[in-house]
């Protein structure tokens, strides 16, 4: 049995990242539907929750299909984020997090995100105000550090569990690495393998795959695996995980009709939830990975990002699944 917090599984947990314009409800139910063992909401402005902004508390949804659910916050500041945490435990999720890794220029250069690993007593004030504040556990997602001379994460790590985080999760990377630069788990490991520490730890960064997905299991002893870009229009890869975790062997590729029914379900559920207009312009970020490695997809995507309805993009959708089903 594996736990996260007060939450037990009962095989390896797979959580998906939250991700600002990415993982909405619509998004994280079809992750749910292919075993991730926990999703979370997009990141939340703690400004503008407890200024009851719309867009942020819209951002609270969440159904009960989708526990285990977390809501993750940030800000930069004790009073601020002890409010936002409060209003976020009345929307009753299993779990809070506190954002300490969104290396965004607009959230970093406020002393938000990972903006504020340079200042590790205030990561661990408010940390610490969070948790006395809500009865709901609450966890910490970070990365390894500030920048490249200031990799603190196996102190910050103890600092965080001293002051009563449930979990940890660490992305792989310093605030101003690229994601086009590996993700270093070497010192993930070294958190993980601190004796001083007992609580979860949960690896995020280049997990891709089933291959993957091992390696990292296995070499650093993590206690569950956060996936976050790789889900992109790949909600099917939380199964191939698991799969390939329970057998060692890789599972086949979704045809092209189980991919254009996932598309269409994800589509519904967007435009249920947010309106047709704005579930058919912010799903087109998800198109390219749906269908990628498709020779000669480009004109099907193209009328993809042209259209404007969702009469259209089922239409296309179809045309898709008649074009490359053999």
């Amino acid at each position: 049995m594996y736990k996260i917090a007060h939450l037990e599984f009962p095989h390896y947990p797979l959580l998906l990242a939250p991700m600002e314009d990415v993982s909405d409800p619509p998004f994280r139910y079809v992750c749910k539907c292919f075993g991730a063992d926990v999703v979370y909401s997009e990141f939340i402005s703690s400004d503008g929750l407890i200024r009851d902004a719309v867009k942020s508390v819209k951002k609270l949804d969440f159904s009960e299909f989708e526990r285990p659910f977390g809501i993750q916050i940030f800000g930069n500041a004790v009073a601020p984020m002890v409010e936002a945490a409060r209003y976020a435990e009345s929307a009753c999720p299993d779990l809070i997090d506190i954002n300490f890794g969104c290396p965004v220029k607009k959230v970093a250069s406020k002393g938000a995100g990972s903006g504020i690993m340079n200042d590790i007593p205030k990561m661990v004030a408010i940390t610490e105000a969070v948790v006395k504040a809500v009865r709901v556990p609450v966890t910490v997602k970070t990365r390894l550090g500030y920048d490249d001379a200031h990799r603190d994460i196996v102190e910050i790590a103890e600092r965080l569990q001293d002051v009563g985080i449930a979990a940890l999760t660490i992305h792989g990377r310093l605030r101003t690495t690229k994601y086009s630069t590996p993700a270093d788990w070497m010192l993930i490991g070294a958190v993980k393998a601190n004796p001083r520490m007992t609580i979860p730890i949960i690896g995020n960064g280049d997990v891709v795959d089933g291959p993957t997905a091992k390696y990292f299991k296995d070499t650093f002893g993590v206690d569950g695996l956060m996936i976050g870009r790789s889900a992109y229009g790949n909600p099917w890869i939380f199964s191939q995980i698991r799969h390939y975790l329970e057998t060692g062997e890789e599972a086949a590729s979704p045809l092209v009709s189980e991919r254009v029914a996932v598309a269409k379900m994800q589509l519904r559920r967007s435009v249920e939830w947010k309106g047709e207009r704005c579930a058919v312009f912010e799903i087109r970020k998800h198109w390219s990975s749906y269908f990628k490695g498709y020779d000669n997809f480009k004109p099907f995507k193209m009328r993809l990002m042209d259209a404007v309805s969702e009469a259209e993009v089922v239409t296309i959708l179809d045309d898709i699944e008649s074009n490359y089903t053999q």
